[in-house]
């Protein structure tokens, strides 16, 4: 079972977020609460009745290689028909290209749903979101028409073709080639791993976005160049043609996300796979990157969905879980055991880093959609700066926390949470690969260092720790003890940022060892503080409207003192493994042969 949280979503999207603000932009008018309730009272439905049932099957049959073809776990095929006809691959897209061009604020809970229902489901309509940014950001008119639609559609999907044998992350290494044939066209020749939903048997056609080599380009990824290799070639009128050269040799056999086909294309291998040039050549990883950062954000929703999901299933085994007397003597008989203390310190955590992780990356949707829509040029870059910076936090600390979430819900659950028929190891398994694909951890800290954080000098980190600074002061206003407790760790979180801040500019040009030995620490910190900024925002409504409803919001006053006495205070220890350590002179002690 799996039903969306969606009263502490609409509280995020309203008090944190800024939801009526958001409908003020142009374009946005019709965007409020109103319609945000109905949308995600939809796809609650389909999340929770269509797609959450499948998570299970998935796992256990997961999507089948033979001859070349991949069928994709039975059901899936149906639900993904539901999912397509019902819009919701154009929630966020568009109208013109038949999108429903609602803000990213509301687009960010249906795809916190979509991947607490079922991750691997979740993964297909995610690429497919970062082919249609690219091809809107760099693709001529005839491509956005001839493509975007169609994958709004649902008819047909898209993948991101990065990753080869020899190149990883570094993808100054990649070799495929794309040759010139003198009508525009290309023939593209290489292989590709590591393509999630790279071949399937659910949509028509499977727009592949590829990065390869033209003859004479520079070496390193300056040399890249991005193009699009349909599955079936396209004929004018827009129907479908002869079967292009690019053909799944293999699918991979995974810890998690089995019914997810992570798929081996190979390019050309029948004379030459035809693709199209999207932008200029030689700037594929910088429309890539426009993919990248759609998927980066949409993983730690990821990473947001499957600790909501793991949270929910350990509530409900503790509730029925008969063991052991309590602690304090207060009855005779074996109780519930989430009576017991350390199963409450557990599913406390679990909710309160599924709570702070969810405000962080919602409120990180709202400055995306300023950045997009406000009138004025100055907000736009301002909001598009911070969104950017929030993004690898997400993304990073959202999946990180995501490990420890599901890992507590199969402690939970004690020795029949290791044993497959409860579900909880499935969750565990499946968030296993989220600090790792679309950029792992280091990948992310490493530019929320270099990018996000000393491009600048630090500018956006330290006006969010400003805003910051504000929250402690409208706590010291409310003399309770949970808005005592958030304050003073609030306050000594804030000043451990800063010195991590201040640590990271001052030392990068010198002593760049030092500072990226501790850059995964420092990214954990920024998501600590700033997830507890949230949380005490939430905190500061909760005061306010604690008498409207008093069970909801208790525990929402409840929830963020956990955090602070038990999340929060952990920030000092991250600030000293970052600059009292100078992470390098430990991290590095060890020589490679001595390891």
């Amino acid at each position: 079972m799996y039903n969306a949280p969606l009263k502490d979503m609409l509280f995020v999207m309203k008090e944190l977020a800024g939801l009526e603000d958001i409908a003020t932009l142009p374009g946005f008018e019709d965007a409020g609460l109103e319609t945000a309730q109905a949308v995600l009272d939809e796809s609650a439905k389909l999340c929770g009745e269509v797609l959450a049932p499948l998570n299970v099957e998935g796992d256990r049959n997961p999507s089948a290689w033979k001859d070349g073809v991949v069928t994709a776990t039975p059901g899936f095929r149906e639900a993904f028909r539901q999912f397509a006809e019902g819009g919701w691959q154009g929630v966020q897209h568009p109208v013109e290209y038949e999108g429903q061009g609602l803000p990213k604020l509301i687009a960010t809970p249906c795809m916190e749903m979509l991947n607490a229902s079922n991750l691997s489901f979740a993964l297909c309509p995610l690429l497919t979101d970062g082919a249609i940014e690219a091809l809107l950001t760099a693709g001529t008119e005839a491509q956005k028409q001839t493509y975007v639609p169609k994958l709004i559609a649902g008819v047909w999907t898209g993948t991101m073709n990065l990753t080869e044998p020899q190149a990883g992350s570094d993808l100054a290494l990649v070799r495929t080639r794309a040759e010139p044939q003198g009508d525009g066209s290309f023939k593209v020749f290489g292989t590709k791993i590591f393509i999630t939903w790279g071949e399937h048997d659910m949509a028509k056609n499977i727009a592949h976005l590829v990065l390869a080599r033209t003859p004479n380009a520079p070496e390193g990824v300056k040399g890249i160049s991005l193009f699009i290799v349909p599955k079936f070639l396209v004929n004018a009128d827009g129907s479908l043609g002869e079967r292009n050269d690019v053909h799944c040799v293999s699918i991979e056999h995974k810890l998690g996300i089995k019914a997810s086909p992570t798929a081996v294309l190979q390019f050309g291998d029948h004379g030459g796979a035809i693709g199209y040039l999207i932008g200029e050549e030689n700037r594929g990883l910088e429309y890539m990157f426009i993919m990248m950062n759609a998927a980066r954000f949409a993983v730690g929703m990821q990473g947001v969905g499957v600790s909501e999901r793991a949270y929910q299933k350990a509530v409900g085994y503790a509730k029925e879980r008969v063991q052991s007397r309590p602690v304090d003597g207060s009855a005779k008989q074996p109780v519930a055991i989430i009576q017991h203390p350390d199963v409450r310190r557990m599913l406390s955590t679990m909710r309160s880093l599924t709570e702070a992780s969810r405000a962080l990356a919602y409120v990180a949707a709202a400055h995306c959609d300023v950045a997009h829509r406000h009138p004025d040029a100055a907000t736009r870059a301002e909001h598009q700066a911070i969104y950017e910076f929030l993004v690898p936090v997400v993304k990073g600390w959202s999946t990180e926390l995501s490990l420890e979430v599901t890992s507590l819900g199969v402690q939970v659950h004690g020795g029949m949470g290791f044993i497959e028929e409860t579900g909880a190891a499935q969750y565990y398994r499946d968030a296993r690969i989220l600090p790792i694909y679309e950029g792992t951890t280091a990948i992310q800290a490493n530019d929320l260092i270099g990018r996000k954080t000393v491009r600048d000098g630090g500018a956006v980190a330290k006006s969010l720790l400003a805003d910051v600074a504000q929250t402690i002061g409208a706590l010291g206003r409310h003399d309770t003890p949970a808005c005592r407790s958030m304050k003073r760790y609030l306050e000594l979180g804030h000043g451990s940022l800063a010195a991590a801040i201040d640590f990271v500019v001052a030392n990068v040009k010198r002593d760049p060892k030092a500072v990226f030995a501790g850059s995964v620490p420092y990214l954990k910190l920024a998501g600590i503080v700033l997830g507890g900024w949230q949380m005490a925002r939430a905190l500061l409504v909760a005061m306010e409207k604690r008498e409207d409803d008093p069970s909801f919001y208790g525990a929402k006053i409840a929830t963020a003192r956990f955090f602070a006495e038990h999340v929060l205070s952990q920030a000092s220890a991250l600030e000293a493994s970052i600059v009292t350590a100078k992470g390098d002179e430990g991290v590095l002690a060890l020589d490679a042969d001595q390891f």
